[in-house]
């Protein structure tokens, strides 16, 4: 259960300005930059090959690896990945954080957790397995760290689990996670219901009844009034003029 081991790792120190267009040139030059820390001595600004970093963060330990790391100009130590960035689309190394090890003082780490069997329960009572917890933090030597940890789950039935107090314990590894949180269990296969929608009847229209020619209802026109047939009053009779009376006289 020991960690991998890898050939050493060894970084450049970096030296001017460390900016994004810095960072930029030492990628172009086919390296990545990273930050070197730990075991009480300053940090480092250095450059890597990415393709041993990419070969431990793909190994059995994976990030948990403790690898020699020669910095040009210094003595080598021992030192782990506990950080990185890879770029979004191609998924490239852009940066990494390195830290010192000594191997005499106990460290914390995450370990992951893998699932060993088929549960009776998904056998033969139709259930469903869930991993719900897949890493643990724990804290031991470096040389102690184990690469995964198993936990048995072929003897699980219906609503039975697996907790972190039954993983494999031992003398050299404190458990820092509560011991009782649920690693994995069985469940039953909730069965999808089909609801079925009411088919509502949309509401259709009123039938026109056609009525016939005498029928038809003539809409009024709320501008145009049909006017009356009669002809207005005609104006009284103009008064008798009074010099033409004088005349006939």
């Amino acid at each position: 259960m020991a960690t991998s081991t890898i050939s050493a790792v060894v970084a450049t120190p970096r030296e001017g300005k460390f900016n994004k267009n810095a960072a930029r040139r030492v990628r172009a030059a086919g390296k990545i930059p990273a930050v070197v820390y730990g075991a009480g001595q300053a940090a480092v600004a250095v450059t890597v090959d990415p393709r041993i970093i990419t070969k431990i963060l793909h190994s059995d330990s994976g990030h948990n690896t403790i690898f020699d790391l020669d910095v040009t100009g210094s003595t080598t130590v021992k030192a782990m990945i506990v950080d990185w960035q890879n770029e979004p689309i191609k998924g490239a190394l852009l940066h990494i954080d390195l830290k010192r090890i000594a191997m005499d003082k106990a460290i914390r780490v995450s370990v992951p957790v893998q699932l060993i069997g088929i549960p009776v329960g998904v056998k033969t009572q139709g259930g469903i397995l869930e991993h719900v917890l897949r890493e643990v933090e724990i804290e031991c030597l470096p040389s102690d760290i184990p690469s995964h940890l198993d936990a048995d789950v072929s003897l699980l039935e219906i609503n039975q689990a697996v907790h972190v107090s039954d993983l494999p314990h031992s003398g050299t590894i404190k458990f820092l996670d509560d011991e009782g949180l649920t690693v994995a269990h069985v469940s039953l296969v909730k069965e999808e219901v089909v609801a079925v929608e009411e088919v509502v009847a949309e509401p259709t229209e009123p039938e026109l009844v056609k009525k016939g020619k005498g029928e038809t209802e003539a809409a009024p026109d709320a501008k145009a009034e049909a006017k009356p047939d009669a002809k207005p009053d005609a104006k009284p009779d103009a008064k008798p003029d009074a010099k033409a009376d004088a005349r006939k006289k």
